[in-house]
């Protein structure tokens, strides 16, 4: 389909891969290093621009996304000279979205007025927990006060933000995050980001996991009924999931994420960053060098940090839909996946989980229920078997 993304929209994703510190559960391209040239990553970063947009000119750019690593690292001054870029580079929706992800150190919540002179217009801060113990354990370098006021800076400055939260830590009960989440909605703004721990191979806490030495896991029935929980507490709130580990008030969901999930067309620059791009009627997905080193090498030697170009089929492209859009409540659109497919979804298959309760079907949508995007996995196996 020639036009498909643009039922998702157009956006760019930069990833800057430093932190100050890897925490333990990241398996995210995230790397510490004691000196970073800025000079040099700002020309790579402009270089990229400049080479992504020859091939996509003339597209409406929808959002901005720094991710990481830790963005807020960023000299401010590099942030705003590529937003600068991709505005010259593209022409920009009059609501153009630019996020930066931020951790609450206070050096960096020093630097919050520096980054909206640059031109972000949304933060989303990395809290995390709101318990000094846990935050420890997460290896993280801030308290939970440190946490609560550098968001306090961030709403003052912003006039969006978000913050993150990882539940099913390490000796959390059902109660203990009945109480930290009950505090996290009174200091929401209008989104936040709910995730439920999950132990990764090649991480820290993977290593320990494997070496038995990883205490007080949460277990799986407990994980279920934090979930549970936690779709009873943000739905009073006002906050309901519109993803399955995101929630926000009406028209504050995060513009970005909605191109991935709905399908949308994104140009990933940095290290290890992805794409989708439709170029001459086929979808594209991107990958880039993964070592911060060898990716800026790449970009000054050979003017490109791609290493990965692989056009998917329309069936690849129409299951990758299936498995990002059933995560969003609205779901599906059938007659886009009909055209993308050649073909409807099984007839017998839906009756079969719609019957269970897994998901809701119409002329117009296939969704998951709230039941559903429990057993997501599952229910994206069934529903994409040949």
């Amino acid at each position: 389909m020639h036009n498909d993304w643009q039922h998702g929209g157009f956006g760019l994703y930069v990833h800057w891969p430093f932190c100050q510190a890897k925490c333990p559960y990241c398996d995210f391209n995230s790397h510490v290093a004691a000196r970073i040239d800025h000079a040099s990553w700002l020309d790579a970063y402009l270089s990229e621009i400049d080479r992504v947009s020859r091939e996509t000119k003339g597209r409406s750019l929808t959002s901005i996304f720094f991710g990481g690593g830790t963005p807020s690292l960023m000299a401010p001054e590099t942030t705003a000279r590529i937003i600068d870029a991709a505005k010259a580079a593209w022409p920009s929706a009059n609501d153009l979205e630019i996020t930066l992800e931020a951790n609450p150190t206070s050096a960096e919540a020093g630097r919050f007025s520096a980054f909206r002179d640059a031109g972000v217009n949304r933060v989303s801060v990395g809290l995390q927990a709101l318990r000094d113990d846990d935050l420890k354990r997460l290896g993280r370098l801030h308290s939970a006060e440190e946490g609560r006021k550098a968001y306090d800076l961030a709403r003052r400055i912003f006039p969006r933000v978000s913050f993150d939260l990882i539940y099913a830590r390490q000796y959390q009960d059902l109660a203990d995050w009945r109480a930290e989440l009950t505090e996290a909605v009174t200091l929401a703004a209008d989104h936040l980001s709910l995730y439920q721990l999950t132990i990764e191979p090649g991480t820290a806490f993977g290593d320990r996991h494997a070496r038995g030495r990883l205490a007080g896991l949460t277990d799986e029935d407990t994980g279920a009924d934090m979930y549970d929980l936690t779709q009873e507490i943000c739905d009073a709130a006002g906050l309901p999931a519109y993803e399955v580990s995101n929630h926000a008030s009406d028209l504050a969901q995060s513009r970005h994420n909605l191109i991935y999930w709905r399908g949308g067309d994104y140009v990933g620059i940095g290290p290890g960053a992805h794409g989708r791009v439709t170029l001459g009627g086929l979808r594209f997905a991107t990958e880039t060098e993964l070592a911060p080193q060898a990716w800026l090498s790449r970009v000054q030697a050979m003017g490109s940090g791609e290493t990965m170009r692989c056009a998917l089929t329309p069936r690849e492209h129409a299951e990758e839909y299936t498995m990002m859009a059933l995560r969003l409540t609205e779901g599906v659109e059938r007659p886009r996946y009909i055209a993308l497919n050649g073909a409807d979804f099984d007839p017998v298959t839906l009756d079969r989980l719609e019957n269970l309760g897994l998901i809701t079907v119409s002329q117009t949508r296939v969704a998951a229920t709230p039941q559903g995007r429990r057993l997501l996995n599952g229910l994206l196996r069934e529903l994409l078997a040949d």
